[in-house]
């Protein structure tokens, strides 16, 4: 009571006080995410694991918020709990920080392939990574001699089973991986064309792998057709593809062929700077017009 009567007395005698604005808040603040963060550099920091009690002083953090904190990270993968009941970052952390340094790698080491592609072939070459049941689009590159151009965004994302990159991509993953991957889709229909079944996209998937590249035939945009094949690292996993998209009154069922060609080339040239050494294997021929019919 007494304080109260204090801060009226302070406020009337300083009517400018009364008037001052807080603090905006950061309208980008998450405590919880970066209280997380926080977690995450403190453990990166640290010569070795921290226990709760270590993590709490350190961070001036009541045990049960700290707790909190430490039970999701740990429950990502983020985090690991070592035998004594401390904490140690985990080999997520590696994942991921892994992907981030090939994706920032790549978008340069095959910018010169993506120049050299679009031209051979005069239409619009993206570059795609795979971020669970999405592909978003890395990089982009359009011909020069183009008045219509398509209107993808880099760092927009796309369904896995409807994009030549996602399907191509999907395809050559271990089998484990891809089933946990087409569990997770929810099916959307976006055209007529739209693959809307595992098993249909089963199929295509089998297709993919008997030809070496995919086709998104106008079943995420009407008018727009797209051909595309995976970047494969030294281990010949993929972590990347590529693609050729433009309007399908120009990638015709006669050119898809010849673009495809052009298309694995392009990939293989680029695996093999990643060290991913080819295979070879016997040619099989893959009519465009039994592409979904096969």
């Amino acid at each position: 009571m007494e304080r109260e009567k204090l801060k009226t007395i302070e406020t009337r005698a300083n009517p400018q006080e009364a008037k001052r604005p807080e603090p905006a808040a950061d309208p980008y603040q998450l405590q919880s995410l970066d209280r997380a963060v926080a977690v995450l550099e403190l453990l990166g920091e640290s010569e070795g694991p921290l226990g709760l009690a270590d993590i709490c002083e350190r961070m001036d953090l009541h045990k049960s918020t700290a707790h909190r904190a430490l039970m999701v990270l740990e429950r990502t993968g983020l985090i690991e709990r070592t035998l004594e009941n401390r904490f140690r970052l985990g080999l997520k952390l590696y994942e991921l920080g892994t992907r981030a340094v090939e994706q920032i790698d790549l978008r340069a080491r095959v910018h010169p392939w993506f120049r050299k592609l679009s031209a051979q072939v005069g239409e619009t070459v993206h570059l795609g990574v795979l971020q669970k049941a999405s592909v978003v689009y890395l990089d982009k590159v359009e011909p020069n001699n183009r008045r219509v151009w398509l209107a993808s965004r880099i760092g927009a994302s796309n369904p896995v089973y409807c994009t030549a990159m996602g399907k191509a991509m999907l395809a050559f993953l271990p089998p484990d991986e891809a089933a946990d991957i087409i569990a997770r889709i929810r099916f959307t229909r976006y055209t007529p064309r739209t693959l809307m079944t595992p098993e249909a996209l089963q199929r295509s998937l089998d297709r993919v792998r008997r030809r070496g590249y995919a086709i998104d035939d106008e079943e995420v945009e009407c008018g727009v057709r797209c051909v595309g094949a995976p970047v494969l690292n030294e281990g010949g996993r993929p972590i990347a593809a590529v693609s050729v998209s433009g309007p399908s009154s120009r990638i015709t069922q006669q050119s898809v062929p010849g673009i495809a060609e052009h298309l694995l080339r392009c990939c293989r040239e680029i695996s093999s700077s990643l060290g991913h050494r080819e295979r070879r294997r016997a040619a099989a021929p893959s009519p465009f017009l039994n592409h979904y019919g096969l």
